[in-house]
């Protein structure tokens, strides 16, 4: 009778510790959140329903998209650093995910290293150093030379304080060693409407958004900011052959729960792989100008990491704060 309880006991400690193990086994048992912090409709909102319609066709479970946007996508990202540790609630995140750290130390409601870990990369979007089609520089090291020149009077625009092309713009100006000063609008729109006409000098802008202006010569793109030169614009620089470190991209990438089991981590990441590898999610994924990177969930974290570290270097050079 005693041996039988005994081992009764032991087959319950063992159940009770099935249930991680067999989460990835049949990942997933039941629908899936993909937390969105954006309102509906723009790039990010885009990339998440592409990507839940062919992981819901992958999985034959409901991926649903779910909005939460605010506090500079902080709201929806610490509903996922809060959610239930079992991979069925999932996080889109932007470069802003790792600016944030630096920018809103004192209220961040959740640590971004420590509470939540990345499943992988998704995609970027290349940003371009641009200005007006007639300014008077057309390098990096002329931009510069005339910025020394003139410390304090040059400008250079963004669509918003805190935002990756704020900072772009931020890090740029410490490699350089420079004096410009930030100018912030509300949206991408209207900083360009003001480099067109003239009011700030230079902007860190994505490629996409700035080749039709470049197409009817109302800008040009002095150089581009990843870390090698577009493959669509091969004559056109990088930033970094002429400023080391100076690589800054639109990132786009998956987060959850950081107790969330390594296997159903992986399980995710595979299957979100293999959905991105599908031509017609290529396609899309093309016309919004990402380039897919589909990156290991080691190789994102450090990456992530990374990020953080440099952005928190950055801020603390220029002193921004967003509290």
């Amino acid at each position: 009778m005693k041996r039988a309880f005994v081992v009764a006991v032991a087959w319950l400690v063992m159940l009770s510790c099935a249930p991680p193990v067999l989460a990835a086994s049949v990942y997933p048992s039941g629908p899936v959140r993909l937390v969105v912090p954006f309102p509906p409709g723009g790039p990010t909102d885009t990339l998440a329903r592409i990507l839940a319609d062919g992981l819901q066709q992958r999985w034959k479970q409901p991926v649903i998209v779910e909005n939460r946007p605010g506090a500079g996508t902080v709201i929806g990202i610490d509903h996922v650093a809060k959610s239930e540790p079992d991979g069925r609630t999932l996080g889109i995140v932007i470069s802003g995910y790792t600016i944030n750290p630096a920018i809103r130390r004192q209220s961040m409601p959740y640590d971004t290293l420590k509470d939540l870990q990345g499943i992988t990369q998704l995609a970027e979007s290349r940003l371009a150093m641009v200005a007006r089609a007639d300014a008077p520089f057309n390098t990096v090291s002329e931009f510069i030379e005339q910025a020394k020149r003139n410390p304090g009077k040059m400008t250079y625009a963004s669509p918003g304080a805190g935002t990756s092309t704020h900072l772009a713009g931020e890090l740029f100006k410490n490699a350089a060693q420079i004096d410009i000063v930030h100018v912030p609008y509300k949206g991408s729109a209207p900083a360009q409407t003001d480099l067109i006409g003239g009011q700030v000098d230079i902007m860190f802008d994505l490629v996409q958004s700035a080749l039709p202006m470049v197409q009817t010569k109302r800008l040009k793109i002095i150089a581009v900011a990843s870390s090698d030169r577009d493959p669509g614009l091969p004559d056109v620089p990088a930033v970094r052959e002429t400023l080391k470190g100076v690589v800054v991209g639109s990132m786009f990438g998956l987060v959850t729960n950081a107790k969330t089991p390594p296997d159903v981590v992986r399980k995710i990441r595979d299957a979100v792989a293999d959905v991105l590898a599908w031509p017609k999610v290529h396609q899309s994924m093309a016309e919004l100008g990402m380039v897919i990177v589909a990156s290991t969930p080691e190789d994102f974290n450090a990456y992530l990491k990374s990020e953080v570290e440099k952005w928190q270097s950055v801020v603390d050079k220029s002193g921004i704060r967003l509290e």
